[in-house]
């Protein structure tokens, strides 16, 4: 009993911080509600910002996923079609008015290839009409490249960025969570909770924003990739085409020059 009675002194600084951390605390000032919505509406105006932010970007690349995605399917349907007209095809010629109505950068290849080969004349000599073929047809190819590609930078961004952005949120919403707890003077997770889930809420939004981007990301450029392959195909079909029809005239200018002597 004695030793119980001399330890009271050193037992009591903790005994009276225990009843000033339990403290009860006014039903009024404890949050009713802590769903999402509610947690927004409660959260500080830098955080509401960074929330409102992320929302709006991962609207943008749903939006940008659906255009990209109807786009990439149209181009691939049409540049199958023409690879497979153009490996069926006998010449230039034969090749041009299967794919007359056609667009695409496969046509445009096939028509540039025909000018080039008109413009040069029936004399000029073979290695020069293809590496000039071959200049034209390259430049297509990196223009409707480029114009796949577009729009996916945003992608790239959206993933990267967003969860620094959204962990910029958590990182001002505790800061204004212990604020709070110096100023109320306690301790207590009634107080202390609401602000500091509203904080990680950012974190979460930017999350939810950027899994996704980085993952449409991904699929877009395995899927740019294959319409460069069928590009690729393309301009070896209308090579292949001029290289055959260049083979094909050049006997008869022979033998018209051979006439003329």
């Amino acid at each position: 009993m004695k030793r119980l009675l001399a330890s009271l002194p050193l037992l009591t600084p903790g005994l009276a911080w225990a009843q000033t951390a339990s403290v009860a605390i006014p039903a009024e000032n404890l949050p009713h509600e802590l769903s999402p919505w509610a947690m927004v509406q409660g959260a500080d105006i830098v955080v509401q910002s960074v929330m409102g932010g992320l929302v709006f970007a991962s609207i943008l690349t749903w939006t940008i996923a659906l255009a990209k995605l109807l786009e990439l399917t149209a181009a691939s349907r049409r540049a199958a079609a023409t690879v497979e007209a153009l490996r069926s095809a006998e010449s230039l010629e034969h090749a041009q008015r299967r794919l007359a109505e056609t667009p695409g950068p496969a046509a445009a290849m096939l028509r540039a290839a025909m000018s080039e080969l008109r413009a040069s004349g029936e004399g000029a000599p073979k290695d020069g009409v293809k590496e000039r073929t071959a200049w034209v047809l390259e430049r297509i190819a990196a223009r409707a490249a480029r114009g796949l590609s577009r729009g996916t930078g945003i992608l790239a961004t959206i993933g990267s960025v967003s969860p620094f952005v959204g962990l910029f949120g958590t990182v001002w919403g505790i800061m204004n969570s212990f604020i709070g707890i110096s100023r109320a003077q306690t301790t207590n997770l009634a107080v202390v909770a609401p602000g500091i889930a509203e904080a990680l809420l950012a974190t979460a939004i930017g999350l939810v924003a950027a899994i996704p981007a980085v993952v449409i990301y991904n699929a877009f450029s395995r899927a740019i990739a294959g319409q460069k392959a069928k590009l690729a195909d393309g301009t070896t079909e209308v090579m292949r085409l001029l290289s055959r029809d260049l083979d094909r005239t050049a006997p008869r200018a022979r033998n018209m020059s051979l006439a003329a002597d």
